[in-house]
């Protein structure tokens, strides 16, 4: 007769997953225990800030009859706060009978800490998308900011944006980049391209600066002509170089409000015109040549090797890129005039291309803007 076999008293020992399991849980109720206690006390310290501002303000305590009184409570009312503790639900704002009490823990209409709402601004201008600020938001904090909130944020950024913009200007600078960045920009139901032109600066002391920014439907002159007029009138009167493309509106509005200011074409922009021209076998060699001929050491040099190298021996096969290489000439080899360690800057607006490229950077986070 088979003997059965003894049932062990013993606790099975838990697997390694349902360890961690428990241990995940535990501390996450502690986690929240603990961020339900600092936001408790966070609300008790608020609200006595906010009783001992209002008495600041009354110039009386609760009940007190003083010659300095300047008027007297009126109870309260409630409102909920987004803290970095989380959000605070019904916290209590003393007021007076006058309403003239305003605490300055926070913004009058702001829902969100001032920490807090600093935080999202600075996630939404590096180039977050709303959703994923809504999604950390409400990790962190248990709230997702509204529409409404997201709209008084960036009004903020607009203010901000507008003073940046009147600010005034250094009279004299030492080289202006003009150049124009496509984004898409929806208005209600409708996506349409815009253009930002941009101005960006060069001072004395070698440091750059973006000094204008101006949103238009294309590029054109008028454009141009506003940006730079807004140059003007914000003090800047002196400009030793300006660097640009070969877009007419552009070249148009530097020779009406900058007349006698030299003008270096970009020579990568007019290089890459010329490729256009030119057939893929043979684009690599001919990039060599054009680019050696603007790193002689003098302008004579390189004037002579275009006439009569390069033209001489492409002429006859690629008289497209010969016309569009002849086009804007005399502004080509501008940068010669100047020191030649500034060369390799003067050449080309790539200082304005690399600021582009680190907007994009942010950007392309961003399927279009509002």
């Amino acid at each position: 007769m088979p003997v059965p076999k003894k049932q062990s008293i013993t606790p099975t020992n838990p697997t390694p997953t349902e360890s961690t399991s428990s241990q995940d849980q535990v501390q996450q109720s502690f986690h929240q225990w603990l961020r339900e206690h600092i936001r408790d006390a966070t609300r008790v310290v608020m609200e006595e800030i906010m009783r001992e501002e209002l008495t600041q303000f009354l110039g009386a305590e609760w009940g007190e009859c003083s010659t300095e009184r300047k008027g007297y409570r009126n109870g309260s009312y409630t409102r909920d706060l987004a803290t970095t503790s989380g959000q605070i639900e019904d916290l209590e704002v003393p007021r007076d009978r006058a309403g003239q009490f305003h605490t300055q823990i926070f913004d009058r209409y702001n829902r969100y800490e001032q920490q807090v709402a600093d935080g999202l601004t600075e996630m939404f201008v590096s180039g977050t998308s709303t959703e994923k600020v809504g999604d950390v938001a409400q990790t962190l904090m248990g709230v997702a900011p509204s529409a409404s909130s997201v709209s008084r944020l960036n009004r903020t950024l607009t203010e901000q944006f507008e003073d940046w913009r009147k600010r005034t200007l250094p009279t004299h600078w030492r080289i202006l980049y003009l150049d124009g960045i496509h984004f898409d920009v929806r208005h209600g139901d409708q996506v349409d391209s815009t253009i930002i032109l941009v101005a960006l600066g060069v001072d004395l002391e070698g440091s750059k600066d973006i000094l204008a920014m101006r949103a238009c439907a294309e590029e054109s002159k008028d454009g141009w002509m506003c940006l730079l007029q807004d140059l003007r009138t914000r003090g800047v009167t002196q400009v030793d170089l300006i660097l640009s493309d070969g877009h007419d509106g552009l070249l148009a509005a530097v020779s009406t409000l900058f007349t006698a200011t030299p003008r270096q074409r970009c020579l990568v922009h007019k290089h890459r015109n010329v490729m256009n021209a030119i057939p893929k076998r043979e684009q690599e060699a001919v990039a060599t040549e054009l680019a050696g001929m603007r790193e002689t050491a003098n302008k004579r040099t390189s004037i002579d090797r275009t006439r009569s190298v390069f033209k001489g021996k492409y002429s006859q096969r690629y008289p497209e890129a010969i016309r569009s290489l002849s086009e804007d000439e005399e502004h080509l080899l501008t940068f010669y005039a100047f020191p030649q360690v500034m060369h390799r800057y003067i050449r080309s607006t790539n200082a304005i291309e690399n600021f582009f490229r680190a907007v994009r950077r942010r950007t392309n986070q961003i399927d279009t803007f509002m």
